[in-house]
């Protein structure tokens, strides 16, 4: 059972937050950039803002660049990134986001597998999903299908999303 107290801190958080999105794939293109055009419409759906949208190839340096980007432009409060976040040779969004981090937020990533491992078993160790703070911002990496990241979107990162903000101004 949730407390009143986290109630009263999301009562008070932020009702729309300004998102930048960031797909990470060597293969899709806006067009066929389902999992990003996902993020982006249940962003919407909860009355949040899209300040930024980047499609860039699955390679550390650019993938850096946007993030960067993202925390100098004073409209975007979250980053959510998508793809990359597998074990495959090709997979280095992790890295990237993960040397970027100055806080990182563990339970996501756990609890990210653990509803994983729920819906599809095993393979669930796989994902390398990860959050984090860097530089006031809250930052989300999650898998590219569009399953991981409806997952992730319902049942984590829309929930806290104006509360993980809120506390960030604190």
């Amino acid at each position: 059972m949730a407390s009143a107290t986290h109630h009263e801190h999301k009562h008070h958080a932020p009702r729309s937050i300004g998102c930048m999105v960031i797909t990470c794939s060597d293969t899709r293109t806006p067009e066929t950039d389902a999992s990003g055009q996902l993020i982006q419409k249940l962003l919407k759906e909860q009355g949040h803002s899209i300040a930024a949208y980047h499609l860039v190839k699955d390679e550390p340096a650019q993938i850096t660049a946007r993030i960067t980007e993202g925390i100098a432009n004073e409209s975007v409060q979250a980053i959510i990134v998508n793809g990359g976040t597998g074990i495959s040779r090709r997979d280095s969004t992790f890295e990237a986001v993960d040397a970027m981090l100055e806080k990182r937020l563990d339970g996501f990533g756990e609890v990210f597998r653990y509803l994983t491992y729920q819906e599809i078993g095993s393979p669930a160790i796989m994902s390398r999903a990860t959050a984090g703070i860097i530089k006031g911002r809250v930052l989300f990496s999650t898998p590219g299908s569009e399953n991981a990241v409806r997952l992730a979107m319902e049942k984590l990162i829309l929930p806290e999303l104006g509360h993980l903000v809120k506390e960030l101004t604190k």
